[in-house]
């Protein structure tokens, strides 16, 4: 069992964990987790001809180069949802201290963050081959030295330099895709259903992650997981390079150098604020469901629940890319950020209250719905408001921002937990998601 102590003077978060403990744990729950999720799933989806209409999405797989390229793409995005998970385990079964193992995950998300406009510049310039390249043979290179470094218990500075190193070399497969289907789609409709499927491919990864990672820790080791990610990453990444989408792609003409990019159009750098605003929020709920998890004495739930929220997530991205709707683009991104606060809203009142376990599950899937078209609707502006020659950087500034949004909601939501509880961390991030809806509509210009 995890025993957290939150507000101690001596540590933000203390956890003593075994890592026999965490073993057995996390292989008690793949169980649990799937019989829980499986029939939410289909209860969600139930009927889906009165929720989802599947003629786009076959118009869009009807398109061998498009159906090749979303197929190679998998393999090599798997350790979304598993590095940084097996990196913190990792450390942590090293060292016995979860604040180095997340000091550790840390870096690499940091790497990530920081290398990827750098990157989306160099695709933007001169394609995606040679970056692509680079990528496959350093990102699994660089995290099979950090398993080394962590499992020999080398010096933190080196576990901190790798994992950043790992997280900066991290294929730029998703924004690759994004430009893609920018460049190969000229139907909005078209387009917000490739972003659709996207969002759903993601949303898959975040719940199969942590399983295979579970597996990995359970019946082997934390290296295991991290290795298994080092080769998906590789392999899935020359795999890619194999498609039909990078086979012809086409460098845009540049016009003058630019030192900011895509930053300097009208509306690109208001859409960034936005961003940071509403994924503060994600980072909240996140936290915010490993709190209440924490607080009801059974840790293994966050991830159940969030599986839950991502399931529902990925129902909400595939009506969204089903449906013509009505109100500009700008419009309904304000209005989805809005009703995304008052989804998470009532999970502060549910956890106050201390409902039921299953009453706080059966919400996570309604303050999911709207998660998925709301990262859907950020893709299609990026991509209305950049200018092609900067079409790759702009996909990696978003992806940065939000990747930042987290990381500040993650840090925020755990200096709030040093004084309140989960239910005051569930409350500012619904106060966030409502303020990113209003700047959305006063920063965001309805035209674009």
């Amino acid at each position: 069992m995890f025993h957290v102590k939150l507000g101690d003077p001596d540590s933000r978060a203390l956890f003593h964990v075994e890592q026999h403990q965490l073993s057995l744990l996390l292989h008690r729950n793949i169980r649990s987790s799937c019989e829980t999720i499986a029939p939410l799933f289909v209860a969600a989806c139930s009927r889906p001809s009165r929720l989802i209409s599947f003629a786009r999405y076959s118009a869009l797989l009807g398109q061998p180069a498009l159906r090749s390229a979303i197929a190679a793409s998998v393999l090599g995005r798997l350790p979304i949802g598993i590095a940084g998970l097996a990196i913190l385990i990792l450390a942590q079964s090293s060292t016995g201290s979860f604040a180095y193992g997340g000091m550790v995950a840390a870096c690499y998300v940091a790497g990530l963050a920081a290398v990827a406009p750098l990157f989306g510049r160099l695709i933007d310039r001169y394609g995606p081959r040679s970056t692509l390249l680079a990528c496959a043979l350093l990102f699994p290179s660089v995290l099979a030295a950090l398993v080394a470094a962590l499992t020999f218990i080398a010096p933190l500075w080196v576990a901190f330099a790798l994992a950043a190193a790992a997280g900066a070399f991290f294929p730029p497969i998703t924004v690759c895709m994004r430009t893609f289907f920018k460049r190969r789609l000229k139907d909005d409709l078209l387009l917000a259903a490739a972003y659709s499927l996207e969002s759903v491919v993601i949303e898959l990864i975040f719940i199969l992650g942590p399983v295979l990672v579970a597996l990995f820790v359970a019946l082997a080791s934390p290296a295991a997981a991290v290795l298994f990610a080092a080769a998906c990453g590789g392999a899935g990444t020359l795999l890619f390079q194999r498609s039909r989408a990078l086979i012809d792609w086409p460098i845009e003409p540049r016009g003058e150098a630019s030192l900011f990019g895509p930053l300097v159009e009208p509306g690109f750098a208001p859409l960034l604020v936005v961003i940071v605003c509403y994924s503060t929020a994600f980072g909240l709920v996140e936290i915010g469901t490993t709190a209440y998890a924490a607080e009801t004495v059974e840790p293994a739930l966050a991830g159940i629940l969030l599986g839950i929220m991502s399931v529902g997530s990925a129902t909400g991205g595939l009506v969204y890319g089903s449906r013509s709707w009505r109100l500009p683009l700008a419009r309904q991104f304000s209005l989805t950020l809005t009703v995304m606060g008052l989804g998470v809203a009532p999970l502060a009142l549910l956890s106050l209250l201390q409902f039921p376990v299953w009453a706080v599950g059966l919400w996570c899937i309604a303050a999911g719905i709207v998660m998925a078209p709301a990262l859907i609707m950020q893709a299609m502006l990026v991509a209305k408001i950049a200018r092609a020659a900067h079409s790759t950087e702009a996909f990696t500034w978003s992806s940065t921002s939000l990747l930042a949004g987290v990381g500040l909601g993650l840090t925020g939501g755990g200096m709030l937990l040093e004084h309140a509880r989960s239910p005051a961390v569930f409350a500012a991030a619904a106060a966030l998601s409502l303020a990113a809806g209003a700047l959305s509509l006063r920063l965001v210009k309805p035209g674009n």
